[in-house]
Order: structure tokens, then sequence, then C-alpha cells
């Protein structure tokens, strides 16, 4: 019998054999790499003696063709209600409305945590010699930075009078036809996150958990976030971990937490990607950063993405990559990118031996050169295959 997944006294979730979980299909590819995805998921649960009663949420296109709405209120509910669920790509609305129909779900849902998992699968093609060193987990804001940016448009009066205001205020000179923006980083808002990584990189074994920021030039934003974090790890982990400045880098059995600057850290995850474990930034960093990563373990189409909000329990497990629209109709591209998200969303439930299952079938499937149009190209002797057919091939190595 199917049944809703609840949140337990203690934090954790309460997952029934059969749990309900709302799905997008999701617009232009979504309406193949859904079914691929679903299916190895499915496949992967009944091999554990589980099984997952999908229900479907309408968001994009498809909701905006079928209810005038193109995020309906009862999409929200539903995964308010259900707690945990898994979208394919949206279209967003063009010319006015919601921003991003994403973003309006994990503010909606205050999912503060975009967990990007980044590993290389053997025989994945990749612009870097060692790809095989790439193995990090990025916890990125979700909420605030540019997420919660808020702008006036240059030569509004609206604008003049701000740049009035700072002028006459603070002494700030701000060029009359400048546009401005605003990005809250707050207290709050690190420390929830970075609290996060911590806990990710103490319960999963991992060495350090670097922090990502600009602090060397927005002293009170992302240097703050630096802070913070170093403040926490003192407050709430000093049995388990710290800081870089309170152990001079040697952090004994304890996870070492230390930080680097935005710029530097994009040239040396390429050059000294061991370095990195767990990484804790901020909204805009991580969305350079996470991108970067995903090229050199093979590109976005195979990158997994999840909006978490750890205290109560929702998830929202997604594909990282847009609808491709130009591919809608096709049966064509890789399903990797929600596939994995799905082995997220097991793991969230506590389904790791399935969740191992589908890592290990696609990393055999993939070692066959059985691949998708993008990898197959890329690689001698590879065998392409429709998105469906991978995701058939994948099930046969369950």
């Amino acid at each position: 019998m199917s049944e809703k997944i609840t949140l337990a006294a203690d934090g954790t979730l309460n997952v029934p054999v059969e749990p309900i979980i709302p799905f997008i299909e999701g617009d232009g590819t979504g309406v193949y790499i859904w079914p691929a995805a679903r299916a190895v998921l499915d496949a992967a649960a009944a091999k554990r003696g589980r099984k997952v009663a999908w229900k479907e949420v309408l968001a994009g296109e498809k909701a905006f063709n079928e209810t005038g709405d193109w995020l309906p209120e009862q999409t929200v509910i539903d995964f308010r209600d259900h707690l945990v669920g898994i979208k394919g790509p949206l279209t967003t609305p063009i010319g006015g409305g919601i921003r991003s129909l994403n973003v309006a779900l994990r503010q909606m849902l205050d999912l503060y945590v975009c967990l990007r998992p980044v590993r290389w699968f053997t025989g994945v093609p990749s612009p870097v010699k060692h790809p095989e060193l790439v193995d990090m987990v990025i916890f990125r804001e979700n909420t605030e930075d540019v997420y919660a940016g808020l702008e006036l448009e240059s030569g509004t009066k609206e604008v003049a009078k701000l740049i009035g205001f700072l002028h006459d205020e603070y002494g700030w000179d701000i060029r009359h036809d400048s546009g401005i923006g605003i990005k809250p980083i707050s207290t709050t808002g690190s420390k929830r996150l970075i609290r996060a990584a911590v806990q990710y990189a103490v319960e999963r074994g991992r060495k350090s958990v670097t922090m990502v920021h600009k602090g060397n030039i927005q002293k009170f934003t992302e240097g703050a976030f630096r802070g913070w974090g170093y403040d926490l790890v003192r407050e709430e982990f000093a049995d388990v971990a710290v800081g870089w400045d309170d152990c001079g880098g040697d952090p004994g059995d304890k996870v070492l937490v230390k930080d680097s600057i935005a710029d530097i850290t994009l040239q040396q995850v390429l050059t000294r990607p061991t370095d990195f474990d767990v990484i804790a930034t901020t909204n805009l960093n991580c969305d350079y950063l996470s991108d970067a990563l995903a090229a050199q373990v093979g590109g976005i189409g195979i990158a997994p993405g999840a909006n978490i909000n750890y205290v109560t329990g929702h998830g929202i497990f997604e594909a990282t990559h847009g609808t491709a629209p130009k591919y809608a109709g096709q049966d064509k591209v890789n399903p990797g990118s929600l596939l994995l998200s799905g082995v997220l969303m097991f793991e969230h439930l506590g389904w790791k031996d399935a969740a191992a299952d589908i890592i290990t079938a696609m990393e055999a499937t993939i070692a066959d050169k059985i691949v998708t149009y993008d990898f197959a190209r890329l690689m001698e002797g590879a065998t392409e295959v429709k998105c469906s057919e991978f995701a058939s091939a994948v099930i046969d190595r369950l």
C-alpha cells in the first residue's frame, strides 16, 4: 500500500516500502529522459523489494497548456506535503512572470542546499588528463545572494534616487548611468548551508570542507560567509572538525575546514583537484564552479542535482541541464543527469543499496561503450544508442 513520506521527531524521514513521490516530467527533452530515468529507478527499487508510487504534478509548458498557470499552486502543495519529489528540466516563461520556475520552487519550499556531487565514470570522455582525480561534493547556498537579488534599472528615477541617497548618506560615488543590484548574504543562510556541508563530510568520512568566497573584495558579504563558517565550526563541531587557522592545516583525525578565494579555486580544481573534497559556497560562485567541474567529468548531461532542506526533510531532485528544445521528440539525449539525481533521491530516502546498484550498472554500461550521442561522438568504438535504449542497457546490468 502506497503512503506518504513523513518526518520523524528526530528529524529523520519515515519512508514506507512504497512511498508516494511527486514528479514533474519536464519540458523539451524531459518527455524522453524522465521515462528513461524512471524505468531504471523502478527496476533498482524492485530488485531491493521496494516500489515507488509515482504521482505526476504539473509545471512548465505542460502546466500552462492544461491550466493556464506555469506553476500551479497544487504542485507546490504536493511537493510540500510529500516531502520528496523529482523533476525534469523546465521552460521558464519569457517576458514577465516568474523569473525561474526552478528558483521559485526552491524559494517556496526553502530548499537552502543545492547539492551537486561531481565524479567521473570510467570511460566518459573528458577534456582533462586525469578526470578520475575529481571527486567533490558541492553545497551551494540556494536562497540568497543573486537568487534573492534586487535590482534597479539604469536611467530610471528609482535608481537615480538610490544613487543620490547612497552619495548623501554614505559618500558612495556611483556613476549616474549605472544599474544597481543588491545581493543579501545572511548569518542564518550562511551557517545553515555550511552546517549541512560539515555534517555531510563528517557522516560520509570526507577529509575536508572548503568554503569558497570572494571575501578579499566583498568583506561584509562574501568575507562574512567565510568568517561565520569558521565561527560555526568552533561553536558546533569542535569535537569532529577544526578550522585551518586553529590547527595550522593539521586536523589530526578531524575534518579540516578551510577556505579559498573563488577565482583561484576555479584554477585549482583543474590543477590540484585532490585538494578539494566537500565545497561550501555562495550562490553565484557555485553556479560557475559546479558547471566548470561538470565539464571536467563529461559535461552537464551527466551532472546530478538536489535541492534540500535538511531541517524539514524536503527535497526536490532535478536534471541540472535545460530543456534542449532542438532535441525534443528525438529520444536522443543523455538521461544521466536526471537518473543520477534519482540516485541522490534514493540516498536521501535511505535506499543506499538501490542507489549503489544504479551506479554500478551505469558504470558497467559506459565501460561497455554503450552510450548516447553526446559521448559516442567522442569515444572510439562506441555503440550509439537512444535515450530509452541506454536506460534498457543499464537495467540489463542491474
